[in-house]
């Protein structure tokens, strides 16, 4: 697991909202994120649609912090709620 990812707040995956809930260090601070089970699946998994979002979320842990905090760098305030826009290879948008 990534060093920036508290281990005393780990991931969990939300039902009703259908999104990965994270934080993510940043600096001093634990920024509050999230990622839907679609955008993981859609960037990720598009051929495994019955897989786990939270192990599809381990296994690109490196990639998804780096959206968050490119996302975190542009302004965006917490909790950033991660679109499949931030995820496509390259990162999050200028």
């Amino acid at each position: 697991m990534s060093d920036a990812l508290d281990p005393a707040v780990p991931p969990f995956f939300h039902e009703g909202s259908g999104t990965v809930r994270f934080w993510v260090r940043i600096g001093e601070n634990l920024m509050g994120a999230s990622v839907g089970r679609a955008a993981l699946q859609h960037r990720f998994r598009p051929e495994r649609p019955e897989e786990d979002p939270l192990e599809t979320f381990r296994a690109h842990l490196a990639e998804i912090e780096a959206a968050v905090r490119a996302r975190v760098a542009q302004g965006s305030i917490e909790p950033v709620m991660l679109r499949e826009y931030d995820l496509r290879p390259g990162g999050a948008a200028p």
